[in-house]
């Protein structure tokens, strides 16, 4: 299969072959099924967002008891990783300079 360029932001959950506002964050090659499981793991980010959310109106749990929040964090992490490993040698050198790098 032939990778294309695309351009990402992790705030927005944006992937787009065209660069525009704030989506060019990182610029990745990838495969129409790379695509496709970069937006399972963001449709994962915002579920478990969604679910800290609600969890964090429960007043009684407390926050180190929290799956939800691991799940977010575990998700961003494995979205972050998915995207150092597809990203073009600019992208990849100014993540690495971010410290968010090979060993995410």
């Amino acid at each position: 299969m032939n990778k294309k360029k695309y351009y990402v932001n992790i705030a927005t959950q944006e992937i787009s072959q065209i660069p525009y506002g704030t989506n060019t964050e990182f610029v990745i090659n990838a495969t129409d099924e790379e695509v496709f499981f970069l937006r399972e793991k963001f449709n994962e980010i915002r579920d478990a967002d969604m679910g800290a959310f609600v969890r964090a109106h429960i007043p009684f749990m407390p926050y180190h008891n929290d799956p939800q929040n691991d799940e977010y964090d575990s998700g961003l992490k494995g979205a972050y990783q998915m995207i150092y490993d597809l990203a073009d040698n600019e992208t990849k050198k100014a993540m690495q300079e971010a410290n968010i790098g090979k060993e995410i």
